[in-house]
């Protein structure tokens, strides 16, 4: 089967120390101060809140009764062509079955 290469680490060439210029001081430490804790807060809600103004409540009843309209247009066009197709399919239907039944009165 297949098995992937797996890349080998290359090998230092030379070894390198560390520059001797470097020189390392001492640190001091600093004792910790303690601090009171804090005064747990109340946390904000997570959701602002929404003020309506009578501008944005026109402008949401304004837009629902668009919506109504519009969806209530689409459906009675739908309703309307469904009964257009019906009425055109009961159409064909007697005009079919008359021509069928004149034919077969002429034999």
């Amino acid at each position: 089967m297949l098995r992937p290469k797996i890349p080998t680490m290359p090998t230092p060439t030379d070894f390198t120390a560390p520059p001797t210029a470097a020189v390392v001081e001492p640190t001091t430490v600093v004792p910790n101060v303690t601090t009171p804790p804090a005064v747990p807060t109340t946390p904000a809600p997570f959701r602002p809140v929404v003020q309506l103004t009578p501008g944005t409540a026109l402008a949401l009843v304004g837009g629902g009764t668009a919506v109504v309209l519009v969806l209530g247009a689409v459906l009675v066009s739908l309703l309307l062509a469904v009964a257009v197709t019906g009425a055109s399919v009961a159409v064909c239907a007697v005009v079919l079955r008359s021509l069928l039944a004149s034919d077969a009165k002429r034999r």
